[in-house]
Formats: C-alpha cells, sequence, structure tokens
C-alpha cells in the first residue's frame, strides 16, 4: 500500500525547520547583515592612517537575503562591530562569503601582496602586562595621536591566493596579527562558501596561549598593496560561545 504525506504536515515541518534556523541565528553575539537598515548601524566603517581610498560596502539582496557587498579597487576599509567579549571553552564564529576574484599579485607572505578579496578579522584586547616598555609607550603615544584604545593580538580568516588552506602564518607587518587560510585560490571563486571556526582553538593554537577578551570583528575586502580590483559578498557572521561574559559599546 503506497503511503502518502499530509502535505499541511509537510509545510508545518518546513516552519518549525525556518523558526529554529531563525532562532540559532539571532542567538549570534554580532548584528546580523540581513537584519540591518543602513550601513553603519551597529557596524561602523573602519579605516586606517594614510589609505586615503576606501572599499565600497553596500547593503544588496543575493538570492532574496539581504547581505553586505564590499568593492575594492586599489583600496582598503573595513567594517567593525566593537564589544568586549570574555571567551569560554568555545567560541564558534560561522559566516559565507563569495569573491568575484583572487589578487593575481596576492601573497599573505610578502608586504606587497597583503590584500585579500575577503577576510574576516577578530581582534583581542592588549595585555600590556606581557608587552616590553617600548611596545606599551609606542602603542601609547598611537593611542594619543588616534584617540582610541588599540586592540593588541589579532586573527585574519583570510580567501588567501597561494597560502594553501589550513596554514597559519604570521601577517608580513607584524607577528601579532596570525593570517589563517579558510579558502585558497580560484576553485571557489562565484560561489557561495560556508565556514566555521573556533576562535579559541585557532588562538591558542597560532599564540599559544589562551585569548584575552575580543574586542571586535571586522570584515574587510582591500587591495591598495597590489593595486588590483575584487568584489566580495558577505552573509551573516554567527558568533556562539558556550561560557562568556559580554557587555556592548
Amino acid at each position: 500500500m503506497k503511503s502518502t504525506v499530509n502535505p499541511l504536515l509537510t509545510v508545518l515541518l518546513a516552519i518549525t525547520l525556518a523558526s529554529s534556523v531563525a532562532k540559532a541565528e539571532k542567538a549570534s553575539l554580532l548584528p546580523a547583515f540581513s537584519s540591518l537598515s543602513a550601513i553603519g548601524e551597529d557596524w561602523t566603517p573602519l579605516t586606517f592612517p594614510n589609505i586615503e581610498a576606501h572599499t565600497q560596502y553596500q547593503l544588496v539582496s543575493e538570492n532574496g537575503q539581504q547581505v553586505v557587498r564590499a568593492m575594492a579597487d586599489d583600496s582598503a576599509s573595513g567594517l567593525i562591530h566593537r564589544l568586549t567579549l570574555t571567551p569560554g571553552d568555545s567560541l564558534t564564529l560561522r559566516w559565507r562569503w563569495k569573491v568575484s576574484n583572487v589578487y593575481e599579485g596576492g601573497d599573505a607572505r610578502q608586504k606587497s601582496g597583503d590584500d585579500y578579496p575577503a577576510r574576516i578579522y577578530v581582534a583581542f584586547r592588549f595585555q600590556p602586562d606581557q608587552a616590553g616598555f617600548f611596545e606599551r609607550a609606542k602603542r601609547k603615544a598611537a593611542e594619543l595621536l588616534f584617540g582610541a584604545a588599540l586592540p593588541g593580538n589579532a586573527i585574519n580568516y583570510i580567501w588567501a591566493n597561494r597560502v594553501p588552506v589550513g596554514e597559519t602564518i604570521a601577517n608580513p607587518y607584524t607577528e601579532k596579527t596570525m593570517m589563517i587560510a579558510v579558502n585558497s585560490g580560484t576553485s571557489m571563486v562565484g560561489q557561495w562558501v560556508t565556514v566555521e571556526r573556533d576562535i579559541v582553538a585557532d588562538y591558542r593554537q597560532a599564540f599559544g596561549e589562551s585569548p584575552p577578551p575580543v574586542v571586535g570583528v571586522a570584515i574587510m575586502t582591500d587591495s591598495d598593496n597590489t593595486g588590483e580590483k575584487a568584489t566580495a559578498w558577505y552573509g551573516d557572521l554567527i558568533l556562539q560561545v558556550k561560557k562568556t561574559s559580554v557587555s556592548r559599546h
């Protein structure tokens, strides 16, 4: 005897699953791009001294979902959400992104190639008790000049060109920033890719110790070193932690 599925039951199941996904994403500690009404709302511009050309960020629709589109043309800037987050045993960051191309001159090991069509930047609180006198003095001067507290160590999750997926290397400008290749090369160009990382585990592997509080999470598409062009699309970033103390700014 052939069995049939009640169409109403199928619809109700789909609604329930969609609701479960929505509730899970609402548990994220980061504002959803899909819910923003304008760029600059909850995610603010992140710019750098001496870089006048800024990447253009816009809210656009992709397959019925609002995402952020970043367009770089010999430019660099990002969007950052600042928070204070003390990690627990596991701090999970999940996102999806898409890029139009990788950079021919991109090379994470060289200053001249330190550009990425897409990257996620996780900044951690500076730990003065672990820094030398000259580093503390230099940071203090920079904070007085730019009027903001500077972060300490950082992790960059990058869509690399030459660095193999899974490899972690120091940024060519500073060993305080570690670059982790989560995508690499052209094989997935033009396709949405979902990535999930445990920030606590990545930090321990990169720096050999447990992470201090997270002070910011940013997206960035940049091409100021290579002078090339790229477009990236960023879906919602889902940040979830087991044991945490959170304060928002």
